[in-house]
């Protein structure tokens, strides 16, 4: 049977979330699709490719949001951003490699882009923006790996309280917003 480069993909998907990312080979997606791994690179040269298209459906699948304040959609982004890693197990580990590495996982880069650039932070977007997801990247693998590793008991489960995600996304944007705010005053 022939499968087209979606239903490659969305099996990955599948794959990565029931096994992890260590089990997502080429083999067990073969398997899994009932192929020979080979065929599979007349979809994607290697495995890198197959996880760059997999972060973006990860990425495709997220209700991007919409505002009117660039603030509140910059805040948005990152909320949504986080959802979407923690939805699929490996998730945050998939999308933060895929976009260090520079093989795609652009859409939050993008609209954070955006929203920084309507709120007039000039040549200091850029860097906000790589900031933001630095920031969002690192605390979604850190959430993901602790519920993991509880999971399979290698550490003790005392379930964190709430996340702190809100208050250390509230301090990056505050140090952005203050950046503006001199900019603009000089």
């Amino acid at each position: 049977m022939r499968y087209r480069r979606e239903d490659v993909v969305a099996r990955a998907l599948r794959v990565l979330d029931d096994y992890g990312l260590a089990d997502l080979t080429m083999r067990r997606l073969g398997t899994e699709l009932g192929v020979r791994p080979s065929a599979l690179y007349h979809h994607f040269a290697n495995k890198q490719s197959l996880l760059a298209a997999v972060a973006d459906e990860i990425l495709d699948r997220a209700p991007w949001p919409v505002h009117e304040e660039w603030e509140q959609q910059v805040a948005l982004v990152c909320s949504v951003l986080r959802d979407s890693l923690l939805a699929y197990r490996d998730g945050a580990e998939v999308v933060a490699s895929v976009w260090s590495f520079g093989l795609g996982a652009s859409r939050p880069y993008d609209e954070l882009l955006r929203a920084l650039g309507k709120g007039g932070l000039g040549d200091l977007a850029p860097v906000a923006a790589r900031t933001l997801l630095h920031f969002v990247y690192g605390h979604a693998v850190d959430e993901q790996t602790h519920l993991q590793a509880a999971a399979v008991g290698a550490i003790p489960d005392d379930v964190r309280e709430e996340s702190d995600f809100e208050t250390g996304l509230g301090l990056v944007t505050a140090g952005i917003f203050l950046a503006r705010a001199v900019r603009s005053a000089e």
